[in-house]
């Protein structure tokens, strides 16, 4: 069910499949799932892998403010004090979370500040914050260049070829995912606070971790999130070898196995 959810001073849009959907409701046992999109996609960006997780699990996604149907904020925010918003309006009170990219620093973080609330991690090709050296050298000089010149086209072919290495065929269902995303960038700058640095804390991790990083992402991406893998403790690290930095769009079926394997474990 489609809802719009308080979070300090503004409100972001959340899915729950659990809802009443068509005068049907969907009860499913295990873990409940909560989906943490990209900073290059809002949430439709797990559209490929949710059926297979709906059938499982009652699964929970949501918009950042100012992606997808979420309204650009207007006041201060962080990505873990809005994330657990979400769960509060939920009463979730011990959840899998499920992060690509930006999603995944949320949910690394949140791990850190409340362990017993989070039952298990599935990091998709995850940033974290006290990490040096994540973005491509030039990248967001690049950006800053093309936003002054307003040139969306640029800004949308910029970020295909750093983030979107695997697509073919013009990639029109990544570009439609970017596209929609690149506003965004702009509206949350001044208003999104930064999180807590995670990166040397990632030793204190208890429970279990995987962690997905495509092999056609960018270097920098590949670096950071081998050196992740190997700060958490027993974290199972997977390649995927037709992935870049969507994967959810390269390999979904790949991807949705990943995550039930991950969040259906024995210490689940």
């Amino acid at each position: 069910m489609e809802q719009m959810v308080s979070v300090g001073d503004g409100e972001v849009w959340a899915d729950d499949s659990q809802g009443e959907r068509k005068g049907e409701r969907r009860e499913t046992g295990g873990l409940p799932l909560v989906l943490l999109h990209p900073g290059v996609a809002d949430s439709r960006v797990w559209d490929p892998v949710l059926p297979r997780l709906v059938e499982r699990h009652r699964v929970i996604r949501f918009d950042v403010r100012g992606y997808g149907n979420s309204p650009a904020p207007t006041a201060k925010f962080s990505l873990v004090e809005d994330l657990v918003a979400v769960l509060d309006h939920f009463g979730l009170s011990r959840v899998a979370l499920v992060g690509s990219s930006m999603g995944g620093a949320a949910a690394v973080n949140l791990a850190l500040d409340d362990p017993a609330r989070v039952a298990a991690l599935a990091l998709l090709v995850p940033g974290v914050t006290g990490y040096e050296g994540l973005a491509a050298p030039g990248f967001m000089a690049e950006v800053e260049k093309l936003a002054a010149a307003d040139d969306m086209d640029g800004l949308l072919a910029l970020t295909l070829r750093t983030f979107g290495a695997a697509g073919t065929d013009g990639d029109a269902e990544a570009a439609a995912h970017v596209r929609s995303a690149i506003p965004a960038w702009f509206t949350n700058h001044p208003h999104q606070m930064p999180d807590a640095p995670a990166f040397d804390r990632l030793g204190e991790l208890g429970m279990p971790c995987l962690l997905a990083l495509g092999e056609r992402d960018q270097p920098e991406v590949i670096r950071c999130n081998e050196e992740m893998a190997a700060r958490i403790p027993g974290c199972r690290l997977v390649r995927l070898s037709g992935s870049d930095h969507l994967p959810t769009l390269r390999e979904p079926e790949t991807v949705a196995s990943l995550i039930l394997q991950t969040c259906e474990g024995p210490a689940n």
